[in-house]
């Protein structure tokens, strides 16, 4: 029986899609959220097997004592998922600094906190897993999510660097790159204002909010298919480094490779040439 430690908890989202899964492997679940009133039937449901923790990831004291708390209950955290996270829009020149910098802690810096507390006890144990859950735009920019999309690619890089530092040490690492999937991400964005500081970028943030009111709830990704496509993932000797939810995802994500690499190979001659001549 595994423990499992996840964040960002809320109804109809990721977080609550793989406690669910989690439990119906026979697994312990400790489930995380800011607001925890609607999980709190959830809890008393599942009895002794999942623990539901109030939890703002921003708050490195908060992620320690939550940290305790499931080790104190469960023994250990042998599956971490860093669920939680918000998507911000805004243009790259326009967004004020305290909403880059407030976007930033809670998509990169609170996973990192996050990890930092989970990671000792797996260490001590020489075993555990950890699921990232970054996003297509960790891999291809999205217009008007600049920052976002910053963030969710130094998860992407902070991935790939961890996988290699724990291998050795039995933790296995995965990085989670979803599409448009239909949870509440986009739940409010009609009503949301748009804190732009310059009227340029106003008709192209107009047409963002407008295609995110749009999808909302129309979404193509079913979060539970998605959890189950990750638990297979999982499973799998060697597990990947990395996997791709949804359809669209997968495409934006082949093509992104596909023409990076084809960029890259057209600058080779001026990649060797900047190297010293070699024999003399």
């Amino acid at each position: 029986m595994r423990t499992w430690f996840i964040t960002g908890g809320t109804p109809g989202g990721f977080g609550l899609a793989y406690a669910d899964a989690a439990l119906e492997l026979g697994d312990q679940v400790v489930l995380t959220a800011r607001r925890t009133e609607a999980l709190r039937d959830w809890e008393r449901e599942h009895g002794d097997r999942a623990l539901v923790v109030p939890l703002d990831v921003t708050d490195p004291a908060a992620v320690a004592a939550a940290v305790k708390a499931a080790e104190d209950r469960f023994g250990g955290i042998d599956v971490l998922v860093n669920n939680a996270g918000r998507g911000w829009y805004g243009s790259i020149e326009g967004s004020s600094d305290a909403a880059v910098r407030q976007q930033l802690e809670l998509n990169f810096f609170a996973v990192l906190t996050v990890l930092r507390a989970v990671l000792p006890g797996m260490r001590a144990r020489r075993s555990g897993w950890v699921v990232n859950m970054s996003s297509v735009a960790g891999v291809r920019g999205v217009t008007g999510f600049g920052y976002y999309s910053a963030a969710k690619h130094a998860v992407e890089a902070i991935t790939e660097v961890l996988r290699a530092e724990v291998a050795p040490l039995g933790i296995k690492v995965l990085a989670v790159e979803p599409g448009a999937f239909r949870t509440r991400a986009y739940a409010g964005f009609a009503d949301e204002p748009i804190e732009e500081e310059l009227t340029d970028y106003r008709p192209m943030l107009d047409g963002v909010r407008a295609a995110m009111v749009d999808q909302d709830g129309n979404q193509p990704g079913d979060p539970r298919r998605g959890v189950r496509a990750v638990l297979a993932a999982m499973a799998q000797d060697p597990p990947p480094h990395r996997l791709v939810l949804g359809s669209a995802a997968f495409d934006a994500v082949t093509m992104t490779f596909e023409d990076a690499l084809t960029d890259v190979r057209a600058s080779e001659a001026a990649a060797r040439a900047s190297d010293f001549p070699t024999g003399g």
